[in-house]
This record gives structure tokens, C-alpha cells and sequence, in this order.
């Protein structure tokens, strides 16, 4: 597996550092930032209490669904990143400029993406009005990991593909 990311490291380190370059003027770089920031969790809170307050004590399973879902998430991106070791973006390529404190040292998959994934499909299932919000802001959390240096695109793709696989199978169940 080993030889399969270094492989994906070389064919997409030419992206990264075109993306990167997109951040370097601080308003950018700092709208990513904000919005990585966001990603860690403050703004699926908010969207669950936006839940609470339209819907009421009919949220309450849904959302403690969603934190199910979430800590699950947890636990498979960190035993993937610990197993695949995947440096960061930054890291493997002295060129690319880390936007933004890393959560954790490795890269594959973004943790952030699977989780903007997997709440997405998760609000949009229970609320489709809130797809108005969520959908943009899960693209903008993808983008603003590779812009900030963090992530491959292959690191987003797998954890976006991830985590709306993952809410998909727990709506199923």
C-alpha cells in the first residue's frame, strides 16, 4: 500500500502546489483557514441546533445518530492514518506552505472531508432544506484542505467517499 500512495504522492504533488499557490494572498488563506476551522465541528454543532430549533425534541435522535456516525468516522480515519502513514502535502514538498495547524501528523484520508460527507448526507437526508448550507460548506472544507497544504485530492476524494459511505450505510441500517 506503501508503494501505491507514493505513487499518488508523485502524480499529485504538481496539483498541490498549483492549489497551494491559490492560498498564498492572506484574505484566501485566511477564508480557508476560517473555514477548515469550521470543518473541525463548531459548524456541524450549529447546524444541529438549527436542527433542534426547527424541528425540536423530534431532532434528538437524529442528532445523537449523527454523533454515532461521527465517532465511528473517528475511528475509522484514525486507524487508516496510522496504518497508511501518508505524509501531508507540506511535508513530502518543501515548496507547499501549511495554511493552517494540522490536526494530527498524517494525511490519508482527510478526516475533515469525511466528516463534511458524512454529515451532509446525513442533514440533507433528515432536513433537505439544509442542503442549502451544508453542501457548499462540505465542497468549501474539501477545497480548504488542499488549498491550505494538508491534503492530496486523493486524501478528499476517499475521505468524502468515506463518509458518505459511511452515513449511507447507517441510514440503511
Amino acid at each position: 500500500m506503501a508503494a501505491i500512495l507514493q505513487y499518488f504522492d508523485e502524480l499529485e504533488i504538481g496539483l498541490c502546489l498549483r492549489v497551494n499557490k491559490y492560498g498564498r494572498p492572506e484574505a484566501v488563506g485566511r477564508f480557508f483557514s476560517v473555514i477548515s476551522r469550521l470543518g473541525d465541528g463548531g459548524a456541524w454543532l450549529l447546524l444541529a441546533c438549527v436542527l433542534l430549533l426547527m424541528r425540536g425534541p423530534q431532532a434528538i435522535p437524529f442528532i445523537l445518530h449523527s454523533s454515532a456516525v461521527a465517532a465511528i468516522g473517528v475511528t475509522i480515519y484514525k486507524l487508516l492514518k496510522h496504518r497508511l502513514v501518508r505524509e501531508r502535502p507540506y511535508i513530502a514538498n518543501n515548496m507547499i506552505l501549511c495554511g493552517a495547524p494540522p490536526l494530527d501528523r498524517y494525511s490519508f484520508p482527510s478526516g475533515h472531508t469525511l466528516h463534511a460527507a458524512s454529515f451532509t448526507t446525513l442533514f440533507g437526508t433528515f432536513e433537505p432544506l439544509l442542503l442549502i448550507v451544508a453542501a457548499p460548506f462540505a465542497v468549501l472544507v474539501a477545497a480548504s484542505r488542499i488549498v491550505l497544504g494538508l491534503h492530496y485530492p486523493s486524501d478528499v476524494l476517499a475521505g468524502a467517499a468515506i463518509g458518505a459511505l459511511l452515513a449511507s450505510i447507517s441510514l440503511f441500517l
